[in-house]
């Protein structure tokens, strides 16, 4: 199979970066509390490895938990609203429907055992509670494994402390010091020279991980005895003669504080302005955002260099487009510097001013070659564009958020945020008046991201509120047949021929009118195939596939491709329908549109059954279903509640016989969403012929 489609497992969990020291009574401990408790809180003050031993657990968990094992990071949340957002978008559930959001994600977990990973708890933690009680509640297999500086205050809950590591000459604390340290420096060895100086290094620092790891890298510019005396100078300013020892937390600052010292002036302004990233920066956006006064622009690159090296700043990937980030409490540090220093305000313009133009110019360039990078570099982006969203909204004057909200309507509508959008931009538009700048966009936005299939009403909305925003921006008004498309989806074909009417042609100006112009194509195909007027259908959908094609453009084309596969299927040819079904499922895939994934899926069960291969097609309705339960609408996975697939179950229950059908469809269902695809682009073409 040629497809760039990439399994992670049954799950979501990052690979570890390096070795694990230490921690078995732990995480024995852990395992057999998983055992017995529906939630366990690691809990302990920042920096103690709260995180890592719960991703570590995790890991060795993945066997008991066939339904999935999902971390979901919260640090970088701000708003405790989003947080069954964040839930949603890290167990790759679409946030296409109207329902609550929540109850699409217990329905979306209710697959088997589960266990569900809530790392970073204590800045939300009323919404975590709420959303724990509610999920334990509604997933019987579900288990949570969350870490928190405090417990979630959940019935049921189960608490582990975590505490530093023990210290000594033969500790986990040296083994982890060492560790580091041989990583920093290759020639560093422990011997009994050395172990004394290191077990006193480890136990100056209480045994706290973060703190001895920030230590270790040191060791590029100071010997082991240097570095000892250093700490200790250190913590002997800040430690009073009534408090011989430091509380723990305080040990931690002091830790960062001394590294902070060690950097150059220019380094530490730098890690202030970048504490206001969330989920991490490339290097254009770090040029952008944190440049200004003493800090040029073409000197960001080798700074950030620095403080890698330092280990103040992670590298996560490797080339050209690399990305940076910091571990949370790093980044506070940088926080209340930048506060210190007075420029949080100016900085935080700054990005959002960089996030603004990037939403612009994602929308100028979605129906276009680039769409697969905007689609995957947006998703990277996503907690920054929640930065920006926030910060729009705090500001004095809303007709950003306005701005913002409406710009990022592909974002919203075409990569499965749906929900996420719709509440921004409810919340932009309560803030401004009817006659602001933006507001047609917002509006005409907020529209197309409640539609939802069966819905004639919301259907007609968004063709008025298009007509306002082509007359707004004064361009010609394509025909727009949502209308009937809704009336096809209920059943009511004939209405839906009296609506579809010609299909005009929009301006090839802006992403909105471009969407328009190809969606316009794309429901006149969905119309006449609902006709049968196949042969008329494939004409149409031809058309749209080589307009998508002249753009380089992914989403649309994809909608090409299945309106002719479901014509190739009306007029007889299965293998053409074949192709172009898995094409069009390859497509909606890499932008990550779970919907229209979910949708080509449906067709493929028609195109293997007409081709003769019903145990295939029996597999693939339960992959559909599957796929339906990704994309936030398990109602059109039923086999009971679409005419399609009551049809199509009827069918090859009566070929296969009912074990034989039941157990193909188990198997369908059973699969990870990522498993699902593989098996649906079983024999798909290399991608260059995407």
């Amino acid at each position: 199979m040629g497809t760039s489609v990439r399994s992670s497992g049954n799950g979501n969990l990052p690979a570890e970066s390096n070795t694990f020291v230490g921690r078995e009574p732990e995480l024995a401990r852990i395992s057999a509390l998983l055992g017995s408790s529906r939630l366990l809180t690691l809990t302990g003050p920042g920096g103690v490895g709260k995180s890592r031993l719960a991703l570590r657990a995790a890991h060795a968990a993945q066997p008991e938990f066939p339904g999935g094992v999902w971390l979901v990071e919260l640090s970088d949340l701000q708003n405790p609203d989003l947080l069954t957002n964040a839930v949603a978008e890290a167990t790759r559930l679409a946030e296409q429907t109207l329902r609550p959001l929540l109850t699409a994600v217990c329905e979306h977990l209710d697959n088997g055992p589960v266990l569900l990973v809530l790392d970073t708890c204590e800045h939300v933690l009323d919404e975590c509670a709420r959303v724990v009680h509610e999920l334990l509640a509604q997933v019987p297999q579900l288990r949570v494994l969350a870490t928190s500086r405090q417990s979630l205050g959940v019935a049921g809950e189960h608490l582990l402390p975590v505490t530093p590591l023990p210290v000594g000459e033969h500790s986990d604390a040296v083994t982890l010091f060492t560790a580091r340290a041989a990583a920093a420096v290759p020639s560093f060895a422990l011997t009994d020279a050395t172990r004394a100086d290191v077990a006193a290094i480890c136990t100056r620092l209480d045994g706290i991980p973060l703190a001895l790891e920030l230590a270790a890298v040191r060791l590029r510019g100071f010997p082991l005895d240097r570095l000892l005396q250093g700490l200790d100078s250190r913590f002997d300013l800040l430690v009073s003669p009534a408090r011989p020892r430091l509380a723990r937390h305080q040990t931690l600052r002091t830790a960062i504080g001394w590294s902070h010292e060690l950097c150059t002036p220019l380094e530490r302004l730098l890690w202030a302005r970048l504490s206001v990233f969330a989920g991490g920066w490339d290097v254009e956006a770090a040029e952008f955002v944190c440049h200004g006064g003493p800090l040029d622009p073409e000197e960001i690159l080798a700074l950030l260099a620095s403080l890698t090296e330092k280990s103040i700043v992670t590298r996560e990937s490797s080339g050209v487009a690399g990305r940076y980030r910091m571990l949370d409490t790093i980044r506070t540090f940088g926080a209340d510097w930048l506060e210190g220093l007075g420029e949080q305000d100016a900085v935080r313009v700054r990005h959002l001013d960089y996030f603004r133009w990037i939403a612009r110019q994602g929308e100028a360039e979605w129906l276009g070659p680039g769409q697969r990078m905007w689609a995957e570099r947006l998703s990277l982006e996503h907690a920054n564009l929640r930065v920006a969203l926030e910060e729009s909204l705090a500001a004095p004057d809303p007709g950003t958020a306005l701005e913002l909200t409406g710009t990022l309507w592909y974002f919203w509508f075409a990569c499965g945020f749906a929900d996420e959008g719709r509440g921004y931009l409810e919340r932009a538009l309560r803030q401004v008046p009817d006659d602001a700048s933006g507001h047609t966009l917002a509006i005409w936005a907020h529209r197309l991201v409640t539609v939802v299939p069966e819905d004639v009403e919301a259907a007609e909305s968004v063709s008025a509120a298009y007509v306002w925003l082509a007359q707004e921006r004064r361009l010609p008004v394509p025909a727009l047949p949502l209308t009937g498309a809704s009336l096809a989806v209920r059943g009511e074909s004939a209405r839906s021929a009296l609506l579809y009417g010609s299909s005009a042609q929009a301006p090839g100006v802006g992403g909105g009118a471009e969407f328009f112009q190809l969606l316009t194509l794309a429901v006149q195909a969905y119309l006449l195939a609902g006709q049968g007027a196949f042969e008329r259908c494939a004409v149409v959908a031809e058309r749209l596939r080589v307009d998508c094609a002249t753009r380089g453009e992914l989403w649309m084309r994809a909608w090409g491709d299945f309106f002719v596969a479901l014509a190739g299927i009306g007029l007889g040819r299965p293998q053409d329908a074949l192709r172009s079904a898995r094409r069009a499922l390859a497509a909606k895939w890499r932008v990550h549109d779970r919907f229209g994934a979910a949708a080509v899926a449906d067709l493929l069960i028609a195109a293997e059954a007409v081709g003769g291969e019903p145990e295939r097609a029996a597999r693939l309705l339960g992959v559909g279903t599957r796929l339906w339960y990704s994309a936030g609408l398990p109602q059109f996975g039923d086999t009971e509640t679409t005419v399609f697939r009551r049809e199509y179950a009827r069918r090859l229950r009566a070929d296969l016989g009912d074990s034989a059908f039941t157990e193909a469809v188990r198997e369908g269902r059973g699969l990870s969403a990522e498993a699902a695809i593989r098996l649906a682009l079983d024999g798909l073409p290399d991608e260059a012929d995407l």
